[in-house]
């Protein structure tokens, strides 16, 4: 198995990444996923073209299943709770890439670029590591101009799941349930002019795709101000 970056040895981030894992896996054999693609994106799929996918920070923990062995570059924090997020995503056949808007970030965007030069397509969530929630930082932005790639927003939502007191309240996943995924208009960067459209486009984009997404799962529209 093949990760970016690793850190110094951990019992506690092994023993926790293998229970990750295989609770992944759990989620992924009992979890019904529904994908709501538009053309546009199918098309860049099935054509192979470069795309960096976005989803909000709070909506990550169910994509690893989904998109399993599809090549893809995960931007994840260096954080220690970072660490177990990144020794999983080789059993899916994903790399992960360390470091954030406020640490690391310039290096991590530098080896997003080779990844991606590498058939990697980079997925990151626009509002972390630390928010503030539902907020696009400049990170993503950067990566999509120097790339010349389209941004696809990914919004989620999960029928059954529980909420954590963290900054984003992170949604844990539970098994039994159905998820859906809705994609939304391609967002291009082509200046650094172009960025606060673009950050207001993929924002409302997100938010209108998670609200989709939840009244498919929820039947309850998705609110940006609760978290």
């Amino acid at each position: 198995m093949h990760r970016e970056e690793s850190t110094p040895f951990s019992l506690k981030h092994t023993l926790g990444s293998t229970l990750a894992w295989w609770y992944t896996l759990l989620l992924g054999w009992t979890t019904r996923v529904y994908w709501f693609k538009t053309e546009e994106a199918r098309a860049l799929e099935d054509q192979g073209k470069g795309i960096i996918y976005a989803a909000w920070h709070n909506q990550q923990l169910f994509l690893l299943y989904p998109y399993r062995k599809q090549k893809i570059a995960a931007l994840i924090s260096q954080s220690s709770d970072g660490e177990y997020i990144a020794r999983v995503l080789p059993h899916f056949g994903m790399i992960a890439v360390r470091g954030s808007t406020t640490r690391g970030g310039v290096r991590a965007l530098i080896k997003l670029m080779q990844a991606a030069r590498k058939g990697y397509r980079p997925m990151l969530t626009p509002d972390g590591p630390r928010g503030p929630i539902y907020t696009v930082q400049p990170g993503i932005l950067f990566l999509a101009k120097k790339l010349g790639w389209p941004i696809i927003p990914v919004g989620t939502a999960l029928s059954h799941k529980f909420k954590v007191g963290s900054w984003d309240k992170m949604r844990i996943p539970l098994p039994f349930g159905k998820t859906a995924l809705t994609y939304g208009k391609a967002v291009w960067v082509k200046s650094e002019e172009d960025f606060d459209r673009a950050a207001k486009e993929i924002q409302t984009e997100l938010n209108r795709c998670s609200d989709a997404s939840e009244l498919f799962c929820n039947h309850k529209h998705f609110d940006s101000t609760q978290g």
